[in-house]
């Protein structure tokens, strides 16, 4: 066929150019920074003109913020699954078929411990210091803390219920695991890492041995090799 026949352009639904623009802002978002996104630098990453981003996001501290909630929940739905969600009380995990609570809280330490993790670690950090200036984006900040609080609340409690966690407040544990788990991921553009003694390394870890009763050296020992959501 002729080279100069026109292919006829196909025109996208809403959702689905919505969800191009959501995409290729988180991308630039998890690569370059959250200051980075910009209306008209997502459009140049489409091809399009910046009218057309606007049209959906006539704010860009609206893209801004759902570039980041859409970071944040797709790293937290590979490390925790889960199949259906409600308030914090009522979330159901998927987790893998044939595990246990134990062996997945031990997946998602070993997931949110390696390199693999930085670039959420500093995404979190980019949007926690912008969130103090930007209040649409300060909201979804406190909207994924909430959610993923309440994945983990829901693996502790899961795990309480089949007698493989021991501890009288999940709630105050979940916290206290997800605070050692930001201090150490705050060094994400330092590289600090490569200078940490094994026991800082595994700092996470141990705090949540010792909070759930479990034997030292247990969430390692049920970690999967590479730590892989998908192993």
């Amino acid at each position: 066929m002729s080279s100069s026949v026109q292919r006829k352009r196909i025109r996208k639904s809403p959702e689905a150019r919505r969800a191009e623009i959501v995409d290729a802002a988180t991308a630039v978002a998890l690569t370059e920074g959250l200051e980075c996104v910009t209306l008209r630098r997502i459009a140049d990453e489409l091809a399009v003109r910046p009218g057309l981003i606007s049209h959906y996001f006539p704010s860009v501290e609206d893209l801004v913020a759902e570039a980041f909630g859409n970071a944040a929940g797709a790293e937290l739905d590979a490390l925790l699954p889960f199949e259906s969600a409600g308030s914090a009380d009522s979330v159901e995990l998927a987790g893998v078929a044939g595990e246990g609570p134990t062996r997945e809280l031990a997946r998602f330490l070993a997931r949110t411990s390696g390199d693999a993790y930085d670039d959420i670690s500093r995404l979190w950090i980019n949007a926690r210091h912008l969130s103090r200036y930007r209040p649409v984006l300060c909201a979804r900040v406190s909207e994924q803390e909430a959610a993923w609080r309440g994945r983990l609340e829901a693996l502790l409690r899961r795990g309480i219920e089949r007698g493989e966690f021991r501890t009288d407040d999940p709630y105050a544990t979940t916290i206290q695991i997800l605070v050692v788990l930001d201090g150490l991921g705050a060094h994400a553009n330092t590289g600090a890492r490569d200078d940490r003694p094994e026991a800082v390394t595994r700092m996470v870890a141990t705090t949540a041995e010792r909070e759930l009763g479990l034997p030292h050296g247990t969430l390692c020992a049920e970690a999967p090799h590479g730590g892989d959501a998908s192993d």
